[in-house]
């Protein structure tokens, strides 16, 4: 349940940064300056893809296959593939907050709050599933 809860708090994160790059939501609410910095900046878009889209889009896989392992939990690749799925995750969030500190040097309070659910998404995934697997048996 806490993978689902995190995934769909990813998903709300990364959908606002997405808006603001489509231009729906005018000014980001960061605080700092810095969110406008590193929306309006080169490391932005990736493989052609605006970040906040692929950032959409990696939480709510995360999302549907965290609701599939819920809905059936006896099917033994769902922890495997939630495992692999966040340390992608995890692995590109650091690669953009490296981005951040020492290319862009700014720092963006969504983006660092994004890699604070992806990293706790990454735990749970890692450590809260074994559990739950050492209980179960």
């Amino acid at each position: 349940m806490a993978l689902a809860l995190l995934s769909l708090a990813g998903v709300f994160v990364a959908l606002y940064l997405y808006l603001h790059k489509l231009g729906v939501v005018g000014h980001l609410a960061c605080g700092t300056g810095g969110c406008e910095t590193v929306q309006l900046s080169a490391y932005s878009r990736f493989l052609g893809l605006d970040v906040p889209l692929i950032g959409v889009g990696g939480y709510l896989t995360l999302l549907v296959v965290s609701v599939l392992a819920l809905e059936r939990p006896a099917e033994a690749r769902w922890p495997a593939l939630l495992r692999g799925l966040s340390a992608a995750g995890v692995a590109f969030t650091l690669w953009l907050t490296y981005a951040e500190v020492f290319l862009i040097h700014a720092l963006c309070r969504w983006c660092l709050g994004s890699a604070g659910i992806m990293s706790l998404i990454f735990g749970v995934a890692w450590f809260g599933l074994r559990r739950e697997a050492a209980h179960a048996a």
